[in-house]
């Protein structure tokens, strides 16, 4: 078995790593939740649960997309890699959403990637409906544009956070972002490679996470990164976590409860 990418981490939680973890209701995700009952009758039957094993491809750049993926236990990473092979993270979706924007928006593939970044578990649906269900339903296309602003809104903060912000408070932030979509408290992440995910010096990572350390909210051992305070987390972070936060519960409603919470 090829190992996974270098970007790729692992999240401990309560989910099966091997072949096939039992599958979590898939209206625990977001958006799936968010489909009116009509909807709904509709999509269940075209809905396929999956394993989303660590390091898994869901589409490469150029690459047509025949699916799209709802993660429900998993989290996933859109990457972009430039032509030297440096790769950056400019969005993460997990339960609060969906892989696969451009079935939908009439492109059918784009430049950047997806990677499954934490093991889980999820539902899947062929392009091809999605499609139709997009043009079929007034209610599906809101409920889908609405999560497109929502996502296309994280990247440009993210991209907002990395030029202006200082890496203690981007460290903050991209532990937030994925403690949002998982159901412990624990990484497994090497320095080097949140580095590479914030487009930044290993040597500002080391010292950044010795700093939480230092502080009681996190505790940081053998690329386990736990994290201990998350109230202390948020205080320390920029404002770009609660802006990617509030944004997402403006547009997708707050009423839907993240998996294990």
């Amino acid at each position: 078995m090829m190992p996974p990418p270098a970007w790729v981490c692992m999240v401990r939680q309560p989910v099966a790593l091997h072949s096939r973890p039992a599958p979590v209701e898939p209206r625990h995700n977001r958006l799936l939740a968010g489909l009116s009952a009509a909807d709904w009758l509709r999509w269940r039957p075209l809905l396929e649960p999956v394993a989303m094993p660590l390091g898994q491809v869901l589409y490469e750049s150029g690459a047509p997309m025949t699916h799209a993926w709802f993660p429900t236990t998993a989290i996933v990473s859109l990457m972009y890699v430039t032509e030297s092979g440096a790769s950056s993270g400019i969005a993460v979706v997990g339960w609060d959403g969906v892989v696969g924007v451009p079935l939908f928006m009439g492109a059918g593939s784009t430049t950047g990637s997806a990677v499954v970044q934490s093991a889980g578990a999820g539902w899947r649906m062929p392009g091809a409906a999605l499609r139709a269900e997009f043009a079929r339903s007034p209610s599906v296309m809101q409920l889908l544009l609405r999560y497109t602003q929502a996502l296309i809104a994280q990247m440009a903060q993210l991209v907002v956070c990395n030029r202006h912000h200082s890496i203690d408070q981007q460290l903050c932030r991209w532990l937030l972002l994925h403690l949002d979509r998982m159901a412990g408290n624990e990484l497994v992440v090497t320095q080097d490679l949140i580095a590479q995910m914030l487009g930044v010096r290993r040597e500002g990572v080391t010292e950044a996470a010795l700093a939480l350390q230092r502080a009681g909210l996190i505790e940081y051992r053998r690329g386990h990164v736990t994290a201990l305070d998350r109230p202390g987390i948020e205080q320390r972070a920029c404002e770009c976590h609660a802006v990617i936060k509030a944004e997402y519960d403006r547009l997708l409603g707050d009423d839907a409860a993240a998996p294990g919470r």
